[in-house]
């Protein structure tokens, strides 16, 4: 069996990424979008990045595919994407699948929202979606 702890490690070897210290310098620049790929329990836990685009782990592939009727424009931006989770495993992965499925210029935040917080990056409260 393959570890999920392998897959990481080949996504990082093909991957850009960096701990959130350095990633820091990318928010809130134009052209530039954090990617949040947590479970809505964890937002609504901890909070987000502010203005990041949430994007579930178990829908990415849908969201980015513009042929999906679940595609989302924020994908088709032609944004860099900045992938993020709690501690950098899914978006070390998402960020891989994201690249193969043609998305140009995808990193990730090697060490999650744990090390945003850590390295004092802004955090927001989980948006609220109108009703």
């Amino acid at each position: 069996m393959k570890k999920a702890s392998d897959m990481v490690a080949e996504a990082n070897a093909v991957i850009d990424h960096a701990p959130a210290s350095e990633m820091l310098a990318l928010h809130g620049q134009e052209g530039v979008t954090f990617v949040d790929l947590r479970d809505p329990r964890e937002l609504e836990r901890e909070g987000m990045i502010p203005g990041a685009f949430h994007c579930p782990r178990g829908m990415l592939e849908f969201w980015i595919d513009p042929e999906s009727p679940y595609a989302k424009p924020q994908f088709q931006s032609g944004d860099r994407f900045v992938f993020y989770c709690a501690s950098g495993w899914r978006s070390a992965l998402s960020a891989r699948t994201a690249h193969e499925m043609g998305l140009a210029n995808v990193s990730h935040v090697s060490d999650g929202f744990s090390g945003w917080k850590q390295a004092g990056g802004p955090i927001g409260e989980k948006p609220v979606k109108p009703r």
